[in-house]
């Protein structure tokens, strides 16, 4: 293409954390520019939102409806080419549904729905529009995790026996949604979360990493779920074990009550031949061990990366890639595909989640909530 795909997007407004991170993170490789969006449920706010960013004031909408429905009037040499939707749970499936019913392309952050049930609606209607859907597990994008799948998918590891992952975290270990944070107030309201607190929030980026670098489903699950934040109805705190494909077996620990804990992603993976470990705080390194070999340490753009890993390493071999960098990986694919597409062109292989990665996480929601109810019993994940 001779130009930049033009997005506009759906919540992320002023004071938004997530919003700032998705334009940034689009912006990294040049391939999209920020043409239009409707910021806040508030219109003033989503005006004032877009003004702040310099769109063209005539671009700047009220509501997410209003943006969809007058960018379809535009010319097709002027009006965006996808919605990125960084909205709370509860308003993903509402202007995902609209903007692919009236032709436009969406990227949306995760988890992908509010409830399981719009989660398989949105697939229907994906493949009605022959459009294209992306979501946001951000950190399937480090060129260690894709440095990671490509050798276990080559069979470096043997047969996967053992998986442990973990996400821990400690900002909720007071009781900040009584303070007025934003952040927070949403994500311990089910109204607006959903079923899984911390478990939609961060537990699914433990799910869909563990599928994503084993290449293994989670078949079946006993989660023991607490909530000790005060007046919580919603879990910030868990423990999983996990049955995979293959015979793996697994284990999961989330919380988000863990005092001093920042955002401690990591992943263990052990096979027949050897093992290997990724930690997101400290992303640019992964670590391997060997029955028969000396330990070794991957770094990006460093010695005997596969492909997968050494064409998303974007700066020379020292200098830190992280979380951006990760997320802009997602846009990057999304785009190269979207761009082929718009170009007439086929492409073999895409890399970056799809519908289907939402609904295993929706799935994975709704599980390990039944089998905390029925006091931790084996859950088939269906």
């Amino acid at each position: 293409m001779a130009r930049k795909l033009r997005m506009g997007m759906i919540g992320g407004g002023t004071g938004s954390f997530i919003g700032d991170v998705h334009r940034k993170a689009a912006a990294i490789d040049g391939m999209i520019e920020l043409v239009c969006g409707a910021f806040s449920s508030t219109a003033d706010k989503s005006i004032a939102s877009g003004k702040a960013l310099f769109l063209d004031e005539s671009r700047c909408y009220g509501t997410f409806e209003e943006m969809i429905l007058k960018e379809k009037e535009l010319p097709e040499d002027i009006r965006m080419d996808f919605v990125s939707i960084v909205t709370p749970n509860h308003m993903h499936f509402p202007p995902a549904k609209m903007a692919l019913e009236n032709g436009f392309n969406v990227v949306c952050d995760k988890p992908i729905t509010l409830t399981l049930d719009e989660a398989v609606e949105l697939k229907e209607i994906i493949k009605k529009s022959n459009k294209i859907f992306a979501l946001t597990h951000n950190y399937t994008g480090h060129p260690m995790v894709k440095q990671a799948k490509a050798m276990i998918e080559n069979g470096e590891l043997g047969k996967i026996r053992k998986v442990q992952v973990q996400y821990i975290q400690g900002w909720l270990a007071t009781d900040k949604e009584s303070e007025g944070h934003k952040q927070a107030a949403w994500r311990v309201d089910p109204k607006r979360s959903g079923i899984g607190g911390g478990l939609g929030d961060i537990g699914t980026h433990a799910e869909n990493l563990v599928e994503y670098v084993t290449g293994l489903k989670i078949i079946e699950l006993a989660a023991d779920l607490s909530t000790f934040g005060k007046g919580r109805v919603l879990d910030d705190d868990g423990h999983l074990l996990l049955r995979l494909e293959g015979g793996a077996k697994g284990i999961m620990s989330f919380s988000q009550i863990a005092v001093g804990e920042e955002n401690n992603l990591a992943i263990k993976v052990y096979g027949e031949k050897g093992s290997l470990h990724w930690e997101q705080e400290n992303p640019n390194k992964l670590t391997t061990k060997w029955l028969d070999k000396p330990n070794k340490v991957y770094t990006p753009m460093g010695n005997d990366l596969y492909p997968e890993a050494l064409s998303i390493s974007r700066i020379p071999i020292g200098h830190p890639e992280g979380y951006l960098e990760a997320f802009a990986t997602i846009y990057r694919n999304f785009a190269n595909h979207l761009m082929a597409k718009i170009d007439g062109e086929s492409v073999d292989k895409t890399d970056y989640p799809t519908v289907d990665d939402g609904i295993r996480g929706m799935q994975f929601i709704y599980a390990a909530v039944e089998s905390n109810t029925n006091n931790s019993k084996w859950t088939k994940i269906k």
